[in-house]
């Protein structure tokens, strides 16, 4: 079996075709666990696995910890409002001080781009990036990768429509570097004020209309408008912005007819989805993507604790 030849998981884009299809093929292997009875295996008995938050999440860091648990790794919480952060403490030395209680793996959530390079260059501890400001987010990306080939079988050859404010988020980066690596063909839609310079380098094609993005589309991936990330107002109103990009009834038609909808959360009904589209068993997989976190994030603990050996 190929062996993760890494230390860290920084992001999708320093990824091979190889990597991918490993994580996806290891976290395919542990879905079952999910449906045990008894949902724990010993594979990280005494692993310690540290879960630092610097931002607000829900989905990302109970996954991690249920990963953490279910593989029987001690997993604990630090979330940066109850920490010495708020006392001053540089991330720096929040790092090094967490380092000399000698865990084996540290899971980061920060505001800033790079946050979790800069750690993995300063600890001997395997860093996870579980996402950092508007950069990257690779685990949320595996695990949307594990959903479509899931549903639809194969990553090549797929049309992926990826819409709403692509210049925040970092969902949509790492998705792009990976479904790209991955044979997807890829469009992006939002409007011009939250769209990238020059994103069409990144082998993806862009315009500002849903409907053309949509069109014809194999998987259609809505994304939350990053008001905490945005320095100043970039669209007239939540209403308007909802009128040209929120997935309803009527436009997800030009999608393909066994077209599937995802969303990473979390979702803002009514403004980029429609309750009703949200909660569609026939098309949207939005819960099969939250239950699927659970797997690639066990696969990356054990494959960075030298599980694959």
């Amino acid at each position: 079996m190929m062996k993760l030849a890494k230390k860290d998981i920084l992001g999708i884009q320093e990824m091979t075709v190889d990597e991918i299809n490993l994580i996806l093929e290891t976290a395919e292997s542990f879905l079952e666990i999910s449906t045990r009875e008894i949902k724990k295996v010993p594979t990280l008995r005494g692993k310690s696995i540290i879960n630092l938050f610097y931002e607000a999440s829900t989905r990302t860091r109970t996954s991690f910890e249920i990963a953490g648990k279910r593989l029987s790794a001690d997993t604990i919480n630090i979330s940066a409002s109850t920490s010495s952060v708020v006392k001053g403490e540089t991330l720096i030395d929040t790092a090094r001080n967490l380092e000399a209680m000698n865990p084996d793996i540290i899971v980061l959530r920060h505001s800033a781009a790079g946050a979790p390079h800069l750690l993995a260059s300063l600890v001997r501890q395997s860093i996870i990036n579980a996402g950092d400001g508007a950069h990257e987010h690779p685990s949320q990306a595996l695990l949307d990768m594990m959903t479509i080939r899931e549903k639809k079988g194969r990553l090549a050859g797929l049309k992926v429509a990826i819409i709403g404010d692509i210049l925040h988020s970092r969902v949509a980066r790492s998705n792009i570097y990976g479904l790209s690596k991955m044979g997807a063909r890829i469009v992006v839609a939002g409007p011009a004020t939250m769209m990238p310079r020059n994103i069409e380098q990144m082998g993806v094609k862009a315009c500002t209309k849903l409907e053309e993005a949509i069109t014809d589309a194999d998987v259609v991936m809505m994304l939350r408008i990053q008001l905490e990330r945005q320095k100043q107002n970039i669209f007239p109103s939540l209403r308007e912005y909802a009128q040209h990009y929120c997935l309803n009834r009527k436009n997800i038609k030009l999608a393909k007819p066994d077209a599937i909808v995802m969303h990473p959360g979390p979702i803002n009904r009514g403004v980029e989805i429609s309750p009703d589209i949200a909660d569609d068993p026939a098309c949207s997989v939005i819960l099969d993507q939250v239950n699927n976190g659970v797997a690639v994030r066990m696969a990356l603990l054990y494959l960075l604790s030298g599980g694959n050996e």
